[in-house]
């Protein structure tokens, strides 16, 4: 077996987080030597321009007169059987069990019929665990094919139990958390950009998700409006989605409009949480918090609820606080005690630093080749 693999990555290529690990993922491993090729149905947006060891190949979806929906998952198992037999693939790694773990095991199994063993790595990243798992039916053919994997992966040991609890799991998932790259930044580049946002007696605090309801967007402006009274302060709303509507008429209907900055989706966020001085996260629910640990390997104290995998990232007192789903009133307080206290913060600040170096690139990718070199001993 040769030291360097081909190694198939199938991800949503949108701003999740489980598409920004999975594009990382396979940045960091062509830069190690292995030959990565993302099949999706457009380019990773953290991928960028051209990349040694990395290819991409577009899952084209027509629309068929036939299908009331496009058929995605048919053509997606099919792309994965062209790639694997043209680009000799050693592996396949998905993330997300629907449609991509289930359409791989359809795969597999197509290439098994031609005498070509493909293994299959799944990790499960969240929804596709906590809000599918809700859904019966989603239950019997996301149980078959997170048991007819390979290897199972999940980013949370919350996340893991969660599977456990809601399918007919009957096969060993091994916790990888997710990680980040630490970077040196550029403190006049920060300082002039900040400048673009808040005044230097200002604090700046800044969110960054996908609006999705599970998200409670509206409560980071509550939130805010608390704060605002007691410590001069702006926001930074980073992403775009169905709760952002809600969420701009809030600012309205409160006189938050000038204090209060919507800017969409942003390819490269960590640029906006250079100049944070405090994450809020008030999530339903959080398989991991990826945007929490992105938060403070950039040295900024995360107030978030303590749901899910957050407990097992932001640690309550020590690199930010926590609060119950919903309370608004503790998370106030919690952001002032935070903030109020320049030693207490400065406190914060580096713990939370600290924590994130526990969660690098160069300590997590050894455990997914760990992974891969498992499940093709197996072979």
């Amino acid at each position: 077996m040769s030291s360097f693999l081909k190694i198939g990555i199938v991800c949503y290529p949108t701003f999740g987080g489980s598409g920004v690990v999975a594009t990382e993922l396979g940045k960091a491993l062509a830069e190690k030597g292995h030959e990565i090729h993302f099949i999706t149905y457009s380019q990773p947006v953290r991928l960028g321009g051209v990349r040694k060891n990395v290819r991409y190949h577009e899952v084209n979806v027509s629309d068929y007169p036939l299908f009331l929906y496009p058929p995605y998952e048919l053509v997606l198992a099919s792309k994965m059987v062209d790639v694997a037999k043209y680009e000799k693939l050693d592996l396949l790694h998905v993330h997300y069990a629907i449609p991509h773990a289930s359409a791989a095991i359809t795969a597999k199994q197509v290439l098994a019929e031609e005498g070509i063993h493909l293994p299959v790595v799944t990790t499960l990243h969240g929804t596709d665990i906590t809000l599918l798992g809700k859904d019966a039916s989603f239950e019997p053919v996301i149980s078959f094919a997170i048991n007819k994997s390979d290897a199972v992966t999940a980013v949370s040991q919350s996340l893991r139990l969660d599977t456990y609890k809601l399918f007919g799991i009957n096969r060993e998932i091994e916790v990888i958390p997710n990680f980040i790259r630490l970077e040196r930044q550029d403190g006049r580049a920060n300082h002039e950009l900040r400048a673009e946002y808040a005044e230097p007696d200002e604090k700046v605090l800044v969110h960054i998700s996908n609006f999705r309801p599970v998200k409670r967007i509206h409560e980071v402006v509550e939130i805010f409006a608390g704060i605002r009274k007691e410590i001069k302060s702006k926001l930074i709303m980073v992403g775009d989605g169905p709760e952002r509507s809600r969420a701009e008429q809030f600012c309205r209907e409160h006189g938050l409009c000038d204090d209060v900055t919507f800017l969409g989706n942003v390819k490269n966020p960590m640029e906006i949480l250079s100049i944070a001085d405090l994450f809020i996260l008030p999530s339903e629910s959080e398989s991991f918090g990826l945007s929490a640990l992105e938060a403070m390997a950039h040295g900024v104290p995360v107030i978030s609820t303590n749901t899910g995998g957050l407990p097992e990232v932001n640690r309550h007192g020590v690199t930010g606080m926590m609060s119950p789903v919903g309370d608004v009133e503790d998370m106030i307080r919690n952001s002032v005690y935070v903030l109020s206290d320049s030693t207490r913060y400065e406190r914060f600040r580096q713990k939370a630093y600290d924590r994130a170096r526990e969660f690098t690139m160069e300590r997590i990718l050894p455990m997914y080749e760990q992974i891969y070199n498992q499940v093709l001993q197996w072979a």
